[in-house]
């Protein structure tokens, strides 16, 4: 069947989080690993402004491959990572019920549980990637990963806390951390991504 009709649904949740943080997102069968990092973070609401890696198991040799940006220098004991942009998502996830991690800005430490929910046909008329379903604000960023996002919610919601007034300032504003509407999530597209990222000016 060809991959360029088919669509994979994932399921994409943050671990450590309650109540949790979680996007159904729809992508094209046809889609690398970087592709799909791109729909995540655009899913999910996060900026894109720090590294990324999968971890995904190899269906044939059942040995954890590292999928990301690699590293020209890599320190010493560091994962190979293989280049997200040259590898398909489909020749590691390819049967509904496999699972991956995904990790995100690896200093705050976020893990993503993601699950190949379903395969299925493009719907006629419909554009793609697109996110169906979703619950919760993404945390925002460089606020210390699950364990200083709790502590945040904590701060903003209690304004006799000594911190309560600059954690609000160092947000911008109040925080609706149950906010979430997939009709407004915006996808970029993951070709002009990448030359942002990477192409020599």
């Amino acid at each position: 069947m060809n991959a360029r009709q088919q669509i994979l649904t994932f399921k994409v949740q943050l671990r450590d989080i309650k109540p949790a943080i979680w996007r159904r997102i729809e992508v094209p069968a046809s889609y690398t690993f970087w592709d799909l990092h791109v729909a995540i973070q655009d899913a999910m609401g996060w900026l894109d402004s720090h590294l990324h890696a999968f971890q995904v198991r190899d269906p044939r040799t059942r040995a954890e491959a590292t999928i990301g940006i690699p590293d020209p220098d890599p320190f010493e004991g560091a994962p190979d990572f293989l280049p997200g942009w040259r590898v398909h998502v489909t020749a590691y996830l390819a049967e509904v019920g496999q699972r991956a991690r995904y990790d995100y800005d690896f200093g705050d430490g976020w893990e993503h549980d993601l699950l190949l929910e379903q395969i299925g046909m493009r719907q006629a008329k419909a554009k793609y990637p697109r996110c169906v379903a979703g619950a919760r604000a993404c945390p925002p960023e460089d606020c210390g990963g699950p364990g200083g996002y709790a502590q945040l919610l904590k701060t903003i919601a209690n304004p006799a806390d000594p911190e309560h007034q600059s954690m609000l300032k160092w947000l911008g504003g109040p925080f609706a951390a149950n906010a979430f509407d997939a009709h407004e999530v915006h996808f970029d597209n993951p070709k002009k991504r990448w030359q942002v990222a990477f192409a020599e000016g």
